[in-house]
C-alpha cells in the first residue's frame, strides 16, 4: 500500500489511507496520469468509462484533492498528483514485480506498456528492430514513444512518465543508470542534382560557404556549431527544424546541406534524390546511451526489457559475437 508522501500537503489536501482501500484504484490513477484522461485509462485497463470515473471520485475523496482538472480533451494532473505519482508507481511496480518474481517469468504472457524517449533517428533505425523482436517474444507488450526535452529526462524517469531514455550523454544525477548502446558516425547529405556523380567529396571551404539546414530537436542548438566555434568557424544556417525526415525533403529540393547521423542518412538517400558525403572537418561519432532510474534496477519486467533493447544495440550484438 502506498506510504504517506514525505512532502507537506497543500492546505485542504490532508489525507489518510484507509487500510481497506482497493489497490486497483491506484492503477486507475496511474492510467489516467499516463494516458491524459478517462477514455484512455478505460481503454488500457479494459474497463468502462463510468467505472474509471467512479474510481476517480473515490480517489478524490481519499486525497481530498481534485487530482486532475480538465483542459480541452486532456486531464491535467494537479501539483499533488505530480508529487505522489513516483511514490505510487514505485509501490505498484514493486507489487507486480513481486508477483512476477514469485512465478515463472514468461515474456509471451506479458501485457504491459513501456514509455521511451527516442529521437527521430532512433525511431527510424532502432524502433523497427525492437518492435520486430517484441512481436516474436512478447506480442502484447506495448511501446509508447515520447518526445521530451533533455532537461526533463530525469524528472520523467523519476515520476514514471518514462521508463527509458535513449539519447546522447547528458548531465544526470547518480539516481540514473545508463549503458552505452553504440555510436553513430556523422555525414553530410545534399541534393543529387547539385553534385555530379564524379564529385566524391565536399571540401571544408565549400562546406562553410554553403547554406545549411540544422536539426535541433528540443535543445535548440546543434553540437556541430559548438565544434565549429572552437576553431573560429561558423555555418550559414537558413533552416532549423525538429526532424531529419522533413529536413531531408527540403535538402533534396534545394541547395542546402544537412549534417546528420550517417546510417539514417543512407536510409533516407535510398528513398530521396540525395547523396551522402563524408564530413570535411573532424566530427566525433555520436555516442548513444540507454538511461533508466535506479528504482527500476530490480524490477524483473523492466530488467527484461532493457536486456532486450541492449541485445539489439550495436554493443549488445558485438558482445554476442565475442
Amino acid at each position: 500500500m502506498p506510504r504517506r508522501p514525505t512532502h507537506t500537503p497543500q492546505s485542504g489536501s490532508n489525507y489518510a489511507f484507509d487500510p481497506r482501500l482497493d489497490l486497483n484504484l491506484f492503477r486507475v490513477l496511474d492510467a489516467i496520469y499516463t494516458h491524459d484522461g478517462i477514455s484512455g485509462a478505460a481503454r488500457v485497463l479494459h474497463l468502462t468509462q463510468p467505472a474509471i470515473s467512479h474510481a476517480l471520485r473515490r480517489l478524490r475523496e481519499v486525497f481530498n484533492d481534485p487530482l486532475f482538472v480538465r483542459s480541452g480533451n486532456r486531464m491535467v494532473p494537479t501539483d499533488l498528483t505530480r508529487s505522489v505519482m513516483a511514490d505510487i508507481r514505485g509501490h505498484l511496480q514493486g507489487l507486480f514485480g513481486s508477483i512476477h518474481a514469485a512465478g515463472d517469468f514468461e515474456p509471451a504472457a506479458l501485457q504491459t506498456e513501456f514509455r521511451i524517449a527516442l529521437r527521430d533517428v532512433a525511431e527510424a533505425t532502432a524502433l523497427p528492430v525492437l518492435m520486430g523482436r517484441l512481436h516474436q517474444v512478447a506480442p502484447d507488450v506495448r511501446v509508447v514513444c515520447r518526445e521530451v526535452a533533455r532537461e526533463n529526462f530525469e524528472r520523467e524517469l523519476a515520476n514514471g512518465g518514462l521508463d527509458f531514455v535513449m539519447d546522447r550523454r547528458f548531465a544526470a544525477s547518480p539516481d540514473l543508470r545508463c549503458v552505452h548502446m553504440g555510436h553513430e558516425q556523422v555525414a553530410i547529405v545534399a541534393a543529387t542534382e547539385r553534385f555530379p556523380q564524379q564529385q566524391q567529396r565536399i571540401g571544408s571551404k565549400e562546406y562553410l560557404r554553403a547554406r545549411h539546414a540544422v536539426v535541433t530537436h528540443l535543445e535548440g542548438r546543434d553540437p556541430i556549431d559548438s565544434i565549429l566555434a572552437e576553431s573560429g568557424a561558423s555555418r550559414h544556417v537558413v533552416l532549423r527544424c525538429a526532424h531529419y525526415l522533413s529536413a531531408c525533403r527540403v535538402v533534396a529540393q534545394s541547395d542546402l546541406l544537412l549534417t546528420m547521423p550517417r546510417r539514417y542518412a543512407e536510409e533516407l538517400a535510398a528513398l530521396m534524390p540525395l547523396r551522402v558525403f563524408d564530413t570535411p572537418i573532424p566530427i566525433a561519432p555520436i555516442q548513444v546511451y540507454l538511461y533508466w532510474h535506479r528504482v527500476r534496477d530490480d524490477d524483473r519486467v523492466h530488467r527484461w526489457m532493457r536486456d532486450e533493447m541492449f541485445a539489439l544495440s550495436e554493443n549488445g550484438r558485438a558482445l554476442a559475437k565475442a
